[in-house]
């Protein structure tokens, strides 16, 4: 396989702003399996936010949807693992389109290594943020920070991360979060009042490129 040396250590960032849950879920659609096809090409990470939106993970169980019957929320089922999540502004939803091949081909490996990007972020705040043996994600003070489901195809990843940064959390209570009944959902804001998402998202470039060793270049 023709992999080469420049592609592979960077990694293009495209910053497009609130966008659309099926027009993200799309061009990260097109973007795997344009590097499936031609596994040279560089890495990509989305970073957006979604106008309010439900997604279940491939085996939700839709015991925890509080939904009624009739309602008019967003909603998809779509391919990356884990329960339900809800999206809104004020998240940053990050989506890695990474060869695995170029890294290590170990799905625990790239989901802890995704924690470790959340978790060096809220350290830049003097915030301490743990993993919880057993569930995928990052807590702070028993609160879950960030949500992490993916999908990966021929060792290329898609969906990745949500970071609650300063979103309105109220979305939440029509689920049963990521199917964990026992713990809250919480919001960095709620640790740093004057957090700003656009400085978060910039720290969260910087801080990818370090966990993941890799130049991050702006689309």
């Amino acid at each position: 396989m023709d992999l080469s040396p420049v592609a592979t250590r960077e990694i293009i960032v495209y910053q497009p702003g609130i966008m659309p849950y099926q027009k993200a879920w799309d061009w990260q659609k097109q973007l795997q399996q344009s590097l499936i096809n031609t596994p040279q090409q560089s890495d990509r990470l989305l970073l957006l936010q979604h106008s309010p939106v439900y997604t279940l993970g491939q085996g939700s169980s839709d015991e925890f949807v509080k939904f009624p019957a009739q309602h008019s929320y967003e909603i998809h089922r779509i391919e990356r693992g884990g329960e339900v999540t809800y999206h809104c502004p004020g998240q940053l939803v990050g989506y890695p389109i990474l060869n695995l091949h170029h890294y290590q081909q170990d799905l625990h490996w790239y989901l802890r290594q995704l924690e470790e990007v959340v978790i060096q972020l809220l350290a830049l705040y003097g915030l301490t943020a743990a993993r919880i043996p057993g569930l995928t994600g990052v807590w702070l003070a028993n609160k879950k920070i960030a949500a992490i489901g993916i999908k990966v195809s021929r060792w290329v990843t898609m969906h990745g991360f949500a970071i609650n940064v300063c979103n309105d959390l109220t979305g939440f209570q029509q689920i049963v979060p990521c199917g964990i009944v026992d713990r809250q959902v919480g919001s960095i804001q709620e640790f740093v009042p004057d957090i700003d998402l656009a400085t978060v998202q910039q720290q969260v470039i910087e801080v990818f490129g370090t966990v993941f060793d890799r130049q991050m270049v702006l689309a």
